[in-house]
């Protein structure tokens, strides 16, 4: 397979929407390509994404990242959140179509599609549990997942509080900015409450997945890895004293990855590595 260097090429995600795409495949080339999805109020190039990236095709792997299509950067700003209208739009649903556009976008670039390995972060391990079931996914790794979509929204009279109001709003705590997202987000969840079912796709997965979460997460507790690899029969790996993001942060001015996310990518390296 030819060797690749895309940065920034567009791909066309849900409802039609563009979003920026990367795709590098290395002179050596392994034959497996990872392809990563980022989480919520994050974009392909926030923190030492980038540096992961590196870190896996100098060593021979493919590695591709995108941003999802309503996730409030643009094309011209993949950095910044200067579409709160599209923010305000986006859903699961939309990230799981995403998901599958981007697949898509790389078998149009290759000869011949390589096995592909999801790795997701956050709620982007959410997509990566719920997109395993394409036929095109090889393995999966989640960092830092969430097990459950409904956990995510309010609860009983916040849910009536947010119908009436029709938007409500998170705080990115980097930015400030107070990020909208309409009602129709939890009605979306609802109508496809079965094709969102994290537990139901980690129960009928048949393939293998890497769970990987640190045991200082204060956003998505440790104890949704435990879920999801207690739903999948398989081992949940601990970073001891690691974060949310594995040590990284908005922006990364250091060149190498920091500590806990180096250990996470180097044990990452032993699971892609395994023969059937």
């Amino acid at each position: 397979m030819k060797a690749l260097n895309y940065h920034n090429h567009t791909f066309i995600g849900a409802a039609n929407r563009s979003s920026l795409i990367d795709l590098v495949i290395p002179e050596d080339f392994n034959g497996k390509m990872i392809l990563f999805i980022h989480g919520f109020m994050g974009y392909k190039d926030w923190g030492a994404w980038n540096l992961m990236q590196d870190f896996y095709t100098t060593k021979g792997f493919g590695f591709c990242k995108f941003n999802v299509s309503h996730n409030g950067t643009s094309s011209d700003n993949p950095t910044e959140f200067t579409d709160l209208t599209a923010f305000a739009n986006n859903s699961y649903s939309k990230e799981l179509e995403d998901l599958t556009a981007a697949i898509d976008w790389v078998e149009q670039q290759v000869d011949e599609l390589p096995k592909i390995y999801l790795v997701g972060h956050s709620r982007g391990g959410g997509i990566a549990l719920l997109g395993a079931k394409d036929e095109r996914v090889y393995r999966v790794v989640t960092l830092a997942a969430i097990s459950s979509i409904e956990k995510r929204f309010p609860q009983d009279k916040q849910i009536q509080v947010w119908e009436t109001q029709g938007t409500k709003y998170t705080l990115n705590g980097r930015t400030n900015q107070k990020m909208p997202q309409l009602f129709a987000q939890y009605e979306d969840y609802i109508a496809n409450k079965d094709l969102l079912d994290i537990q139901k796709a980690c129960e009928t997965s048949t393939k293998r997945t890497l769970v990987i979460h640190g045991d200082a997460d204060t956003s998505v507790d440790i104890e949704e890895g435990h879920n999801i690899a207690n739903w999948l029969k398989t081992r949940l790996f601990e970073i001891e004293e690691a974060d949310h993001t594995f040590g990284a942060k908005e922006p990364w001015e250091s060149t190498e990855l920091p500590e806990h996310l180096q250990k996470v990518c180097e044990l990452i390296i032993g699971f892609l590595l395994i023969e059937d």
